[in-house]
């Protein structure tokens, strides 16, 4: 298929598809069609699909109330698990396989966080409470692809377009607006849905009502696609950005677009904490506020401040200076602002040949921490106890001394180097 044409629907059938003939696919959707019972593949599948991505986790939806949908699984030996039962969705795990699925339903009252549901049979109504096109699409039991929302055209234009009224959809549930920001990341090409944009805009201010976990969620999210920078602006350009990570506003997106190009010139992951980095100000405060504003984890937490408390390094610091910088870092935080570094220097050296050989320090640098392994300092306490030092302050001072001396002969003093300093030492402060 092209870009610009319409899809043909006729040829919307996955039936040849490795995935739907799976065993345990086809025995979840056999089990669920049976005896009046009606279901269909709904979601990420269906999508990633037919646009040639990988197909993740299998998502169901029926006909069937969820009492009858476990009574079924359990009757034929699949485990159950209610894990959202009251919004009608069960999770059925067949040979370490889970599948979510979900009674058709309707959202009858909503306060832009969750929805009070009433269960039905009406396709084309579970199809309308629905964020996105092209999240919409049903396959049945024949591997046919079912469009009720014309969701088909959205997968071929790759545009990611609300279901009815965007306003409505996004007062429904306000991390939708979050959402359509990250399936852009993911999905979209060309310039966001117009309306899509005007609602996020208007209806900001919604976001507030979210958990601080929802929205961390769904921002790790969109910052995990291969390249975010074009949502990102978008993102600013809306205020979402702003409202979500007021850290931003006086900072700025300039340097993601660099790292993401670092990013695939080295062949480094796409990593969500590092492009949080190349975004906020490097202030310890700050950013420890935000990583609890976010609820982060703890390593996530300590990853970032550890980040902002790094101390900047030179392009051209000499091998036995960075040896020391390194012996008393972290190394982790160090790769990430190295990392940093050197996307902004290669991003400086399209105007500026200086910054060429900048960035080919930084790239020394980092290929030098690559291989780094601190040295452990070869000598203890006891060590000095054994030559006839008395244990005090002074020992723990003159140990830090010695630690001291050792690093400036770049780790070469041995330890019977070191036990001879520190009796002379001790000796000169005695007389």
């Amino acid at each position: 298929m092209s870009a610009g044409t319409t899809m043909d629907r006729t040829a919307a059938d996955l039936s040849g598809s490795d995935w739907f003939k799976d065993e345990n696919v086809q025995t979840i959707i056999g089990l669920l069609n049976a005896d009046g019972g009606e279901a269909r593949i709904v979601g990420g599948a269906v999508r990633n699909a037919l646009m040639g991505l990988a197909i993740g986790d299998v998502d169901i939806a029926t006909t069937l109330l969820p009492d009858e949908v476990m009574a079924r699984a359990e009757k034929a030996g699949i485990k159950t698990i209610p894990t959202g039962i009251d919004h009608g969705t069960v999770t059925l795990v067949r040979n370490g396989h889970p599948f979510e699925v979900t009674t058709l339903r309707t959202d009858m009252e909503t306060d832009g966080r969750r929805a009070d549901v009433v269960f039905g049979t009406d396709w084309a109504e579970d199809a309308a409470r629905r964020d996105f096109t092209i999240n919409a699409l049903y396959l049945d039991a024949q591997g046919k692809v079912i469009d009720l929302v014309d969701g088909l055209n959205d997968i071929e234009t790759k545009t990611i377009r609300f279901i009815g009224d965007a306003d409505l959809r996004n007062s429904e549930d306000y991390l939708r607006i979050l959402r359509f920001f990250r399936f852009f990341a993911w999905y979209g090409e060309g310039r966001p849905d117009a309306d899509g944009l005007r609602s996020a805009a208007r209806l900001k201010a919604g976001l507030e009502k979210l958990s601080a976990e929802r929205v961390w969620m769904e921002l790790k999210k969109l910052l995990s696609a291969e390249d975010p920078s074009r949502s990102l602006l978008w993102m600013r350009q809306t205020g979402v950005l702003t409202a979500v990570l007021p850290e931003t506003e006086k900072w700025g997106i300039d340097a993601i677009a660099p790292l993401i190009h670092a990013e695939e010139v080295f062949g480094w992951d796409a990593d969500p904490l590092l492009r949080i980095m190349a975004m906020v100000p490097p202030d310890p405060d700050r950013v420890a506020a935000m990583a609890k504003r976010l609820r982060l984890s703890r390593a996530e937490s300590r990853r970032l401040v550890g980040w902002a408390r790094t101390q900047p390094v030179k392009h051209d610091i000499g091998d036995m200076a960075f040896n020391r910088v390194l012996y008393g870092c972290d190394l982790a935080s160090m790769r990430d602002w190295l990392r940093l570094a050197l996307s902004a220097a290669r991003q400086r050296a399209r105007s500026d040949t200086n910054a060429l050989a900048e960035a080919a320090g930084y790239s020394r640098l980092i290929a030098r921490l690559d291989k780094w392994k601190r040295p452990a300092f070869p000598l203890n306490g006891d060590d000095l106890k054994e030559v006839g030092l008395e244990a005090g302050p002074e020992l723990g001072a003159l140990q830090k001394t010695l630690e001291g001396l050792w690093l400036e002969s770049n780790f070469t003093m041995t330890r019977d180097d070191l036990l001879f300093e520190a009796v002379a030492r001790s000796q000169q402060s005695q007389s």
